[in-house]
């Protein structure tokens, strides 16, 4: 294929048309490892909440491109030193950030492999293409681990005002409609600049900071922490548990085959190999959803009513407060439902349970969003804010949820 057939466009409903920078991103787009994003729900099972959040882990990661782009140009035009080969290695890395999704998304995290990341997984992903394509993604995974000298070209990757967050927060809130999460990525990419080798925003940008952090809180309250989406989260993990239980007892479950190795198989970051990655790069949405429409008619009453739940919205009811349950109120629960359904504690526990949610806009001890002065001094946005109190937002926020089936309301 010539050169000139790499450099296509994608039209997206954020951004307009977003054009592919060079081949080496057209051939990470075209390998089947980045052609699954399009088979990974960006917001897990949100769509149960807002019915228009089924866009992709694909839609992100080329929004993220296109941002990327438009921050370079920016740097470029205010001095900031940044090679071709720095520039190429920034694209791949935010192309590739969240390759390491499984199904969908956050909600497998810590389900399909015990105890290990997305981003471990990404970088994971990341090494095994840079082999394949005789090494061209070295820069790429110096910037995403943060080991590259230039701090801020991680900093547009990874940090509490990156590329990444630009582009999820104005997508995600323009898919599900929740309107207090828009974001104007332009005004905040045209107001960064790098001071000492870390990036900053002008002080005329502070506002567009408040917005963006004011935005961020918003949308994890009323969309990526919203209590009918956790409880169907929660639910997909039981689910994995039980059958993950039911397999080790012997009892033969129908699954994808990539499927059922991840629950008949212990992997964890000691044996996470590239033979089990190639396994884990064929495992999306689809393999769980299929799962579940089968599984419906399981045997085993806890796996049945489970996968039901999830495949007719018929979900468990969920009350969030501001202080913890009380262990009095939630036995209670837990004995009428062990009751009235004739389970074990062990079977209970899958129908009624308890959690905590935390959310926090702005961690003022790590990788602070710093503002660039007028007079050239460098300060944390929640010392300047003076429109709103950041200070509120850099508290973490907790609230407490109990779980059980809405007959027993």
């Amino acid at each position: 294929m010539s050169k000139s057939n790499k450099l296509k466009i994608f039209n997206d409903p954020i951004y307009g048309f977003i054009r592919i920078p060079n081949p080496l991103v057209f051939d990470l787009i075209a390998h089947p490892y980045f052609q699954r994003l399009r088979r990974i729900s960006q917001m897990g099972l949100s769509y149960l909440v807002y019915p228009g959040a089924h866009h992709t882990r694909f839609h992100h990661a080329l929004g993220c491109v296109h941002l990327m782009q438009k921050s370079v140009q920016v740097l470029r035009f205010k001095g900031v030193v940044i090679s071709e080969e720095e520039e190429q290695g920034l694209l791949c890395a935010i192309l590739l950030h969240d390759i390491g999704h499984g199904p969908f998304s956050h909600a497998m995290e810590h389900s399909i492999v015990e105890g290990v990341s997305h981003e471990y997984i990404s970088r994971k992903f990341m090494q095994e293409l840079n082999t394949l394509f005789n090494g061209s993604l070295t820069v790429a995974l110096s910037i995403f681990t943060g080991n590259h000298p230039k701090k801020f070209l991680n900093q547009l990757v990874s940090s509490q005002l990156d590329v990444d967050r630009l582009d999820y927060l104005k997508r995600d809130s323009f898919y599900t409609g929740v309107a207090e999460g828009n974001t104007n990525s332009d005004r905040l990419i045209t107001m960064l600049n790098v001071v000492d080798g870390e990036l900053v925003v002008e002080e005329k940008g502070i506002y567009s900071v408040e917005k963006f952090l004011m935005a961020r809180r918003f949308m994890y309250w009323q969309a990526y922490l919203h209590k009918t989406g956790v409880v169907a989260e929660q639910l997909l993990i039981s689910i994995l548990k039980r059958a993950r239980f039911l397999i080790s007892e012997g009892v033969a479950l129908k699954a994808s085959t990539s499927l059922l190795y991840f629950l008949s198989t212990a992997v964890d970051k000691e044996n996470f190999d590239s033979k089990i990655l190639d396994v884990f790069a064929k495992l999306d949405d689809v393999d769980i959803l299929s799962a579940l429409k089968e599984w419906e008619y399981s045997n085993d009453f806890v796996l049945s009513e489970l996968c039901k739940m999830i495949v007719n919205r018929r979900l468990l009811h969920i009350k969030i407060k501001k202080e913890p349950i009380s262990q009095k109120r939630f036995n209670e629960k837990f004995q009428e439902i062990k009751k009235d359904y004739r389970l074990n504690d062990d079977e209970t526990g899958y129908f009624v349970f308890k959690g905590r949610l935390e959310n926090k806009a702005y961690d003022r001890y790590e990788q602070n969003i710093n503002i660039l002065k007028k007079n050239g001094k460098i300060v944390d946005v929640a010392t300047l804010s003076d429109h709103l109190n950041l200070n509120a937002l850099s508290k973490t926020v907790t609230k407490y949820y109990i779980c059980y089936p809405k007959d027993a309301v």
